[in-house]
């Protein structure tokens, strides 16, 4: 495990394929099962994708939440973000967010792009928190519930890392 950070009293960690152990593998498939509801992600096998990039936040020798993203020439495109239920609330999301974000900015990335669930307006505000603006809108986009998603996305400034002041694209009833 590599690129050690910390917030709060969890460390916030990069894994690469070759750094993550079966025991932290099994803990992130746990923490999407329980976030996501069907066991559709697993870990290790994102982990083997040359393009993916994993930042997990540990307290303990225990991982409590975990963040995959690709990483595609000059963009960063966030797929997962999530806690594990008992450690809500306690600026993990934010961590790793940071994380991935300081990543792009040594990277030299110049877009960060997510989608989120239109219900989920507490992530909502913590992307926006950190200057994501809404592109778009997929309808139906998640096969659980039909549930549209919003597309957010941060421009970076890929010389600099600096984010460029952005609006909405459309407007969002929440």
């Amino acid at each position: 495990m590599t690129g050690e950070a910390r917030t709060s009293s969890a460390s916030m960690l990069q894994l690469t394929a070759d750094s993550a152990d079966d025991a932290t593998l099994e803990e992130i498939d746990a923490i999407a099962s329980a976030a996501f509801g069907l066991p559709r992600f697993s870990a290790r096998e994102e982990l083997r994708r040359p393009w993916t990039r994993c930042w997990v936040a540990r307290e303990a020798q225990r991982a409590l939440a975990f963040l995959i993203a690709w990483h595609v020439v000059d963009e960063l495109h966030v797929l997962n973000i999530a806690t594990c239920p008992t450690a809500l609330r306690r600026g993990l999301a934010t961590g790793l967010m940071q994380q991935s974000l300081e990543y792009a900015r040594q990277e030299h990335v110049r877009l960060v792009l997510l989608e989120v669930r239109r219900s989920n307006r507490a992530a909502i505000g913590l992307y926006r928190k950190l200057g994501f603006t809404v592109t778009g809108v997929r309808p139906r986009y998640y096969s659980d519930n039909d549930e549209d998603a919003v597309e957010m996305a941060l421009t970076l400034d890929p010389a600099t890392g600096a984010a460029q002041p952005g609006r909405d694209e459309i407007r969002i009833e929440l």
